[in-house]
C-alpha cells in the first residue's frame, strides 16, 4: 500500500490511498480549525471499528441478528506521559444473544488486525529527501 501525505493548509494533513481522501485538522485548542478528527483520533477509531468487523462478521456467520449490537472503546491514560496504557473494547451483546457464544465473540474481537499490529509492531524507517 502506498499514501500520499498531503498539506491542504493551516495544520490539515490528509492521507491519499486507493481513491480515497482521509481528512485531518487539529482541534482548535491546538490551533486548527477542527474541521476533522485529529490523527490519533482515526488511529483509535482503527481499534474499534477493527474489532468491530470481526464481531459483526461473526455474528453474521451465524445468523444473530445485529440489530441492537454496539461496542465501545475507552482509553487510560498515563497521567505524566499522556501515552495510552490501557485500552478497553466493550461488546455490548443483544439480549437474545446465545450466551454459549459470548467467549467466542470477545476472541472474534481480539482478532483485530490493528491489535495485532500494536502488539507485534513493526520497524518504522524515516527518510526525508530534497524534492524537485
Amino acid at each position: 500500500m502506498h499514501m500520499k501525505i498531503l498539506f491542504p493548509g493551516g495544520l490539515k494533513v490528509n492521507a491519499e490511498f486507493n481513491n480515497f481522501t482521509v481528512k485531518t485538522d487539529q482541534s482548535k485548542d491546538e490551533g486548527g480549525e477542527g474541521s476533522a478528527p485529529e490523527p490519533y483520533d482515526y488511529f483509535l477509531a482503527s481499534l474499534g471499528t477493527c474489532a468491530g468487523i470481526y464481531v459483526l462478521s461473526f455474528c453474521q456467520r451465524r445468523n444473530i441478528d445485529t440489530e441492537n449490537l454496539k461496542m465501545s472503546l475507552e482509553i487510560q491514560r498515563n497521567e505524566k506521559t499522556h501515552i495510552i496504557e490501557n485500552i478497553y473494547i466493550n461488546v455490548v451483546l443483544p439480549p437474545d444473544f446465545p450466551e454459549k457464544y459470548k467467549a467466542s465473540v470477545i476472541r472474534a474481537a481480539e482478532l483485530c488486525t490493528v491489535k495485532k499490529t500494536i502488539e507485534n509492531p513493526p520497524e518504522f524507517h524515516v527518510t526525508a529527501e530534497i524534492g524537485n
